[in-house]
């Protein structure tokens, strides 16, 4: 300021008015232009509020035509109540590129983040299969269910094929099965089109219990399907009648496979063969290394989470699935390299199989966060127990099972099923 006062002081002690007004244009005249520039370059970058202000967008409207007034609006929330205050929105707009970049990028992936963990769209009204099963299953398959521990009953290897089998007791319900097999050189695709073909199932021969298959429902959205099966039990025994609503999803190649029993109308429920209607069967196939060590993802592991009720006391429903577990598995890989053999062909897929291929598209989120949010369950490792009936009359076990048969009324199979745990107590016990 005092230099200011100087130059002015200076410019005054000129001895003539000419000298006195060109020293002054001289002085002011850089001020000035500076004012002129800052007014230019303001009214250049003036935010939209402040052309709104002094008459709008050059006086047109909406529709381009700078005849008619603009219509009144309503100020939404956040502008300034309509008195002149700039929003949000345009305070946004007047900031440097970059930093509405950095927002708009934030905002788009806490969005993306919240669809991920939000559950997959059902795509249809009223659907057997829905995703709640969904969500079950992904919780056995990481052993989150919270439910008993899962003990050992059977491991065996064959070249091209490993097998696992746990089972657990439930307080209330039948026997719960889990089983893990991985099988060399398959992909995912062709095991759970595999799985999912009915017609070769019967054709194959490789499910010799399966005689009869109908498909009832449709839903070409989601691939959900709803059939009826007849399985064949021995001949002292009635069939059993199945109506299975089952389902895929599909999750970074892994494929979440739901079956389970429904209610269905349309097929009256007859003496024989007996409707099971407790009924789950449910996969995960996926891709894994081979066992070959050669770091290869060329193997497919199958888990398998099974119980169903068929109408005969659990614990010697626990005997016979036992006994005759591995006989029925050891057909799996048979009709699985038969199966790769004819797609190899050229052979047509069934209509099964091409419903096979509409699944529901899962993020991985999703699962995780079911994971996150659920009690863990455990597998027992295998403990070998000591023989029961030993030291225990042949006679004696032999006339028990006798008037166990006589008092159950089940059908033959439950007698069947005594006698055969009764012989095989009475060889434990005579030994």
């Amino acid at each position: 300021m005092a230099l200011v006062l100087d130059a002015l002081v200076e410019i005054l002690r000129k001895p003539t008015v000419a000298g006195v007004v060109s020293e002054l244009m001289l002085f002011c005249g850089p001020l000035w232009l500076a004012v002129l520039v800052g007014v230019l370059v303001g009214w250049a970058w003036r935010p939209k509020w402040a052309a709104h202000l002094v008459g709008g967008d050059e006086g047109t409207t909406a529709g381009g035509d700078p005849q008619l007034p603009s219509p009144p609006s309503e100020a939404p929330v956040g502008s300034g109540l309509g008195l002149g205050i700039p929003s949000l929105h345009s305070l946004k707009a007047q900031l440097p590129s970059c930093v509405t970049c950095l927002i708009s990028e934030e905002s788009a992936e806490k969005a993306k983040d919240a669809l991920a963990i939000s559950p997959p769209a059902e795509g249809g009204q009223g659907l057997a299969v829905t995703t709640e099963d969904l969500e079950y299953l992904s919780q056995l398959v990481e052993e989150t269910d919270g439910g008993p521990a899962w003990r050992q009953m059977m491991e065996r290897t064959l070249p091209n094929m490993g097998y696992q089998a746990w089972h657990r007791d439930r307080e209330n319900g039948p026997p719960q099965y889990r089983s893990r097999t991985v099988f060399e050189d398959a992909t995912p695709d062709v095991v759970r089109d595999f799985f999912w073909d009915d017609e070769f199932r019967m054709k194959g021969k490789w499910d010799d219990m399966l005689i009869y298959q109908k498909t009832l429902e449709e839903c070409p959205t989601t691939g959900t399907m709803i059939v009826h099966w007849v399985r064949k039990f021995p001949f002292f025994c009635s069939n059993r009648e199945y109506i299975i609503g089952r389902r895929i999803w599909e999750s970074e190649g892994a494929y979440y496979c739901v079956t389970k029993g429904v209610p269905c109308s349309s097929v009256p429920r007859q003496n024989r063969p007996r409707r099971v209607d407790l009924y789950y069967s449910s996969w995960c196939i996926r891709a894994v290394e081979s066992r070959r060590g050669d770091g290869q993802r060329t193997a497919c592991e199958v888990l398998l989470f099974h119980y169903e009720d068929m109408g005969i006391p659990w614990e010697i429903a626990k005997l016979g699935v036992k006994q005759g577990m591995w006989g029925c598995v050891k057909k799996v890989e048979p009709g699985l390299r038969a199966y790769q053999i004819a797609r190899r062909g050229g052979e047509p897929l069934s209509r099964c199989a091409l419903f096979a291929q509409r699944n529901t598209k899962v993020h991985p989120n999703y699962l995780r966060s079911l994971d996150t949010n659920s009690d863990s369950s455990e597998i027992e490792e295998p403990r070998k127990d000591k023989p029961l009936g030993r030291g225990v009359p042949k006679f004696l076990v032999v006339g028990g099972a006798v008037v166990l048969a006589c008092t159950l009324d089940r059908g033959l199979l439950t007698k069947a099923l005594i006698f055969g745990v009764a012989r095989r107590f009475a060889n434990i016990g005579g030994r």
